[in-house]
């Protein structure tokens, strides 16, 4: 059995994920080295994937915590 606080945790990590990596992706859009001559590099396609991988993961640690909240008994 996990605790409240771990699961708090968990659910913070899932939280944090989504604030920061929809911002990091609006910053490799706007880089340089995103595109050139209007087509989609490989420095974007990396880096997209990256940040799809991260919130895939974030989401699923997020519910997992609010999972285990709802486990814990008062």
């Amino acid at each position: 059995m996990i605790s409240k606080r771990w699961a708090a945790f968990l659910v913070g990590v899932g939280v944090w994920t989504w604030v920061i990596w929809p911002r990091f992706g609006v910053a490799i859009w706007k880089d340089d080295r995103s595109f050139t001559d209007g087509t989609a590099t490989s420095f974007l396609w990396v880096h997209a994937l990256l940040i799809v991988a991260s919130l895939t993961i974030g989401t699923v640690v997020g519910v997992l915590g609010v999972r285990a909240w709802r486990a814990v008994k008062p």
